[in-house]
């Protein structure tokens, strides 16, 4: 039968919820045999969209009725008193033991207040890092923090690094994980004084399964350089939107001239459609589902607030990937990690 995972999925989080959220849902449980959810939110609306789907998978969902849910505009201090908030309840069914993870989408402040108020933090992180995997030419590359942490101490960014280490390790399957300090030059006195003295930590006391190869430029994660970039979530969120901007205006300047071309150029464009299909999965950020949250207590995949239902099933597949590595397992148990800590300020 395989090992199963129950996953609660906040079906009242992001811009189309709870519909694109429940047909994801349905997407993935026919992908996974082994998977069951708890849709986390207003039962009536949840049900609704179940019948309208016409859904097969109905003895591996169980609804939590959550009547209130946080908006986007909403503040984060609001969550305290919204104890009945999908959000809050999906991160309470891993706490209390009947989920084994959370997947949200919508408020990204929203989800990560919710797990450190349900789960707390991984003893030994002092602030958690939101990671995502990004294609480039040598495989995936994971990018954190990429939001969760925008002020950063060097110190921070070392647990970033043992944290990303670990899951590049632990799920992406990479056997040592190159990590690299995500800077406006290679050379090692390049940077601020947080670059400088996160380089001088990386450098000297990097872990036993990773190595650390120095400062790395932007342009160069791209290559597949390192398999792990670290910087703070100011910087890392300014990086990850510019790239999915790029990305999706070369998407539309090639539709442009393909259309505006003569037709020698639109027959080569159906000629290469086949290869026009792998290149627009490998870029698009809904093949990648979510970020995991790294560093609370718990298993929490972030989705874009404007997911889909493909985004949201492939969120839920990462969630999978994560449990089967057993990534939590490992940081929660790793000797080097209290190590890496030490002395932190």
């Amino acid at each position: 039968m395989g090992e199963c995972f129950k996953i609660a999925l906040d079906a009242m989080g992001g811009d189309y919820a709870p519909q694109e959220v429940v047909r994801g849902a349905l997407l993935a449980l026919g992908e996974n045999p082994q998977l069951e959810l708890l849709l986390v939110g207003d039962e009536a609306r949840i049900k609704d969209e179940l019948v309208a789907c016409h859904s097969k998978s109905l003895e591996r969902i169980t609804l939590i009725h959550a009547p209130a849910m946080m908006s986007m505009s909403e503040a984060i201090t609001a969550l305290r008193k919204k104890r009945d908030a999908s959000i809050m309840r999906a991160m309470d069914q891993v706490k209390e033991g009947r989920a084994r993870a959370v997947v949200a989408a919508g408020s990204t402040g929203a989800a990560m207040s919710a797990a450190l108020l349900r789960w707390g933090r991984i003893k030994g992180v002092e602030r958690p890092a939101i990671a995502t995997v990004l294609p480039t030419a040598a495989g995936p590359c994971l990018l954190l923090d990429v939001g969760a942490t925008v002020d950063c101490k060097a110190e921070w960014l070392r647990q970033f690094a043992f944290m990303g280490a670990a899951y590049a390790r632990m799920v992406l399957r990479i056997p040592v994980p190159r990590v690299g300090l995500l800077n406006i030059g290679e050379e090692p006195e390049k940077g601020n004084e947080q670059a400088l003295a996160a380089h001088h930590l990386l450098a000297a006391a990097p872990g036993p399964f990773w190595t650390f190869i120095g400062n790395i430029e932007g342009r160069a994660i791209w290559d597949g350089s390192a398999d792990v970039v670290v910087t703070d979530g100011f910087a890392g969120n300014i990086a990850l939107k510019t790239a999915e901007g790029v990305s999706a205006l070369v998407t539309r300047l090639l539709k442009s001239a393909i259309r505006q071309g003569s037709l020698r150029a639109k027959l080569g464009a159906v000629l290469l459609r086949p290869a026009f299909r792998v290149l627009q999965r490998r870029i698009d950020p809904a093949e990648y589902g979510g970020a995991l949250l790294l560093g609370v207590d718990g298993v929490c995949v972030i989705c874009h607030g404007s997911s889909k239902a493909y985004a949201v099933a492939n969120a839920i597949r990462v969630a999978c990937q994560a449990l089967a590595g057993e990534y939590l397992e490992f940081v929660r148990s790793s000797s080097t990690f209290g190590e890496s800590v030490k002395g932190a300020t």
